[in-house]
Order: C-alpha cells, then structure tokens, then sequence
C-alpha cells in the first residue's frame, strides 16, 4: 500500500529525547491530523520527516511507499514526493516567485530536460486561479513583506506546483486571521485527492472546521497517546489537553 509510515521512532537534539516511540501510518487519499501541546513533539516531528541536520534519530523507521526515507538527503525526499510547508516560511529578496518556483521544478526533471517555459507559466496561471491567488504575485520576491496569510498562500501555491505524494504541513494555521485560514484552507482542500497524503499539524481544532481530517491523533511527550475521527478534535477543544496528559502519566519534557 502507498503510504508514510512511521515505526517506533525515537529522535534527540543534543542530550534531549524529544520524540519517544511515536508510530504512525498516513495513506494516500487521507488527511491525518495532529493536536498536542507546546512541546509535544510535533514540530520536531515535520522537521525530522523533511531531514533537518539537528535532529538525530536514534532508533525507529520512517518510510515512504516501502523505501527508506532517513537514508534519503533533504533534496532525495523531495524527488520521492516530499512535502513540508514551514511554520515559519523563510524570506528570499530578489528571488521572484515565478523564477523560485520554475527552479524547483526545474531541479526535479532528468538531467538534461529543460522545463518548457509556454507549459511552466500554463500550470503555473491554472494553479494560481484555482487556489484563487492574483496573478501579480508571482513577480514579488518570495515572502518579502508579506503578510501571514499571504506567506501561507505562498506555500500552498507551491504545493499544488510541485504536486507531492505527502504533504506535510506544520501549523499552517500559525498566526492567521480568520479570512486568511479559510483561504488557506480552501487551498488544502483544492489539492485533496487519492494520490497524496497531507500531515497536518496544529494546535487548534479551528482549522480542523474547514479541513476535515480522516484522523486525529494526540501528541504528548514525544508519541502518539490517542487517535480517533474529527470527533477527537472537538473533545480536546472543549477539555484540553490535561486529561491525555494524565492517562499518558509520564513526567513532561523539560
């Protein structure tokens, strides 16, 4: 089956174990879910999935429609279908959206093909109108001054550009007005479909009423303590977290 599997993973930064046997399976054509609070482990989670340099892991799997992906470097993962929008997208003056895009699309094709331009600005044109994203914007320098919403916007534009397997998306909803999380979620929702997997990652069951998972699974200490349907998120809304906290029982990450 194509899916990304996570098995008894455990990963350090430094002396610290932050992530603690956390399993997890997100097939194709499924949107999966996770809540947990502040240092919980999630973030750390999407960063070791994309193979951020800091974070060693130290036992466990972690696969990708059945290959290994920790033996993959950061730009590999990519080519094998690879997503992760960022909590907190990176400035890049002078580079152009257009040409950023172009680039990494570019980068992904067989040594020797060249991206045609007239096929490029086509696709390019289509996602834009469907995610519903001005046409102007891709000639501003990639997130240079603009707003949370708009660098969210960005990002989903990129995605639907590069078209992964799995989408990874860390607190997409991080810092948004509400305006701006219902766009972002109608562009989650626009690339849904039985080829790709999205990971989100959030805090707040609020985007979770406009991007209505598959799963939810609970995050405390490092692994997965409780996972269910939609409902999930709407119980830990309403209770919070303390009441996994207690059942899990461990003493918390300092």
């Amino acid at each position: 089956m194509d899916e990304l599997v996570i098995e008894d993973l455990h990963v350090a930064i430094g002396e610290q174990e932050i992530i603690r046997g956390l399993s997890l399976a997100v097939p194709k054509g499924e949107v999966h879910a996770i809540m947990g609070p502040n240092g919980s482990g999630k973030s750390t989670l999407a960063k070791v999935l994309a193979g951020h340099p800091d974070y060693i892991v130290t036992s466990g799997s972690v696969t990708i429609d059945g290959e290994n992906l920790l033996e993959l470097e950061p730009d590999e993962r990519a080519r094998r279908g690879l997503f992760m929008a960022f909590q907190y997208p990176s400035e890049i003056p002078g580079v152009t959206i257009a040409n950023f895009l172009r680039a990494a699309i570019q980068a992904r094709l067989p040594q020797g093909e060249e991206l045609e331009a007239t096929d490029y600005y086509a696709k390019l044109y289509e996602k834009m109108d469907a995610l519903e994203i001005p046409r102007a914007f891709t000639s501003r320098s990639v997130n240079e001054g603009f707003s949370g919403g708009e660098k969210k916007r960005c990002e989903i534009l990129q995605m639907a550009m590069l078209d992964p397997s799995y989408a990874i998306l860390d607190e997409t909803d991080s810092g948004l007005d509400i305006d701006a999380l219902k766009i972002v979620a109608h562009g989650v929702n626009t690339l849904r479909g039985p080829d790709r997997g999205i990971l989100l990652i959030t805090h707040y069951q609020r985007l979770l009423n406009y991007i209505v998972p598959d799963q939810v699974h609970v995050m405390v200490r490092g692994r997965i303590e409780l996972s269910g349907d939609k409902d999930l998120a709407l119980q830990l809304e309403e209770k919070g977290y303390d009441w996994v906290k207690e059942e899990a029982a461990e003493p918390a990450l300092t």
